[in-house]
């Protein structure tokens, strides 16, 4: 049977019958099946369309001003990131892309960020360059946010939990938003490199926004396929930590960006990683194990499973 990415609705979740639920519940699950899925999303347009105004004021600056807000210690979670640093696990040639992140900011005595202070870096954006920014990111990264534990309650239905398994799971975790600026390919300095090879996502699920220009592809069925968020809705794709939670019934969404035909075309795109707090222990469900089903995966602590990815892709030296 061929794999499909569905629609879900996330009000018939929340305010629908028990068989408009049920049915929800089903869809999200089917669909994740492929590693994404698309809902519906109350995120204003013009809250996205004034974040994407201020991120291309911001990468439109000189590289020299745009390097200022670069935090080396931070690896890639705040500040700016060049082109040529990510690369994708497994290739050779780094992304051609570049980078701003941003997270919710914790206080400085949080026992969280005293544990684990490589992954809660003292937040940098650039306010000074691009007055205005910082209130906007916010904002924009507490939507998504939102939506994201909104999404995650049926994921837990849909695997025999309790609807709130997740909540206590993401708070106050290292959520990571970020925007990604993608330049023209008659840029880049050589041939074969790409906007984002071909990758997975380490997190539990990531939302993605429709962009500014297409390039998106998604990995089903054996083939590449194009996708885009339609107006209203949002992409949210599976991570590794979701994959071993659920012992491999949710599979790791595996994805691309490719630049179209034209080579002075750019893309401007703001993703959200969604996180568990550093200190989860990634073992998979009890119900997600059967005689069908084996365990697949031991337990490892989700700071360590970031950790290890960071230092793949170069963002950790």
């Amino acid at each position: 049977m061929k794999q499909t990415i569905l629609d879900v609705d996330l009000l018939a979740f929340e305010q629908g019958t028990r068989f408009q639920q049920a049915a929800v519940v089903d869809g999200l699950m089917r669909s994740l099946g492929t590693g994404f899925v698309v809902t519906t999303s109350d995120l204003p347009s013009a809250l996205l369309d004034e974040a994407y105004g201020m991120l291309n004021r911001f990468f439109a600056l000189e590289a020299t001003t745009k390097r200022q807000f670069n935090v080396p210690e931070a690896f890639g979670q705040t500040g700016y990131t060049d082109t040529l640093v990510e690369t994708a696990a497994g290739e050779k040639l780094p992304d051609w892309k570049e980078m701003l992140n941003w997270a919710f900011p914790l206080p400085d005595n949080h026992p969280l960020r005293q544990r684990f202070p490589t992954l809660y870096p003292e937040q940098l954006l650039p306010e000074v360059a691009v007055p205005g920014i910082t209130r906007v990111l916010q904002t924009f990264h507490q939507t998504i946010a939102e939506l994201q534990c909104r999404v995650l309650r049926i994921i837990a239905t849909g695997l025999g939990c309790h609807n709130d398994f997740f909540t206590d799971l993401v708070q106050d975790a290292p959520t990571l938003t970020r925007a990604i600026r993608y330049p023209p390919m008659s840029e880049a300095p050589a041939a074969g490199h790409m906007w984002a090879a071909a990758h997975g996502d380490i997190n539990l699920i990531t939302a993605l926004p429709r962009a500014t220009a297409p390039g998106l592809q998604v990995y089903i069925d054996g083939s590449w396929v194009d996708a885009i968020a339609p107006e209203g809705q949002v992409i949210v794709n599976s991570g590794l930590m979701l994959e071993r939670i659920s012992n491999g019934l949710i599979p790791t969404g595996w994805h691309r960006v490719l630049a179209p035909s034209q080579a002075n075309l750019e893309r401007l795109s703001v993703v959200q990683f969604c996180h568990p707090k550093p200190s989860t222990l990634l073992t998979p469900l009890s119900n997600c194990v059967n005689e069908s089903h084996p365990q697949r995966f031991a337990g490892v602590m989700a700071a360590d499973a970031l950790e290890e990815v960071l230092y793949k892709i170069k963002l950790m030296a």
